[in-house]
């Protein structure tokens, strides 16, 4: 663990930034051109639902089907990293049929 200080704020506690009203545009098409550069660049998200301690060997015989003791029991917020980086907190749900990630809460790290 770092030395960094994280604390957590929940997502409906979030306030929205102000909008000038007397602007009714919204953002300048120059703020919207600048933001394509950053459009394209790649980051890795990681959606952490517990972590397990194992041999290499008994890595090597795990099977397809295999259920492995996570350290977190069912329902417990599971850790949201972008670039290894922990930036919140979620909970997992079905989607169709397919799992996804909410997130419940922003991690906020005091630099």
């Amino acid at each position: 663990m770092s030395d960094e200080q994280d604390t957590s704020i929940p997502l409906d506690e979030l306030e929205a930034p102000q909008r000038d009203l007397e602007d009714e545009k919204g953002p300048s098409a120059d703020s919207a051109a600048d933001l394509e550069a950053v459009f394209d660049v790649p980051v890795r998200i990681s959606a952490v639902l517990g972590h397990s301690k194992m041999h290499v060997s008994d890595l090597l015989k795990l099977a397809s089907g295999t259920v492995l003791e996570l350290d977190r029991k069912v329902g417990e917020a599971i850790d949201i990293y972008v670039n290894d980086r922990l930036v919140a907190r979620g909970e997992v749900v079905l989607v169709e049929d397919k799992l996804g990630v909410t997130m419940t809460e922003i991690i906020k790290t005091d630099r």
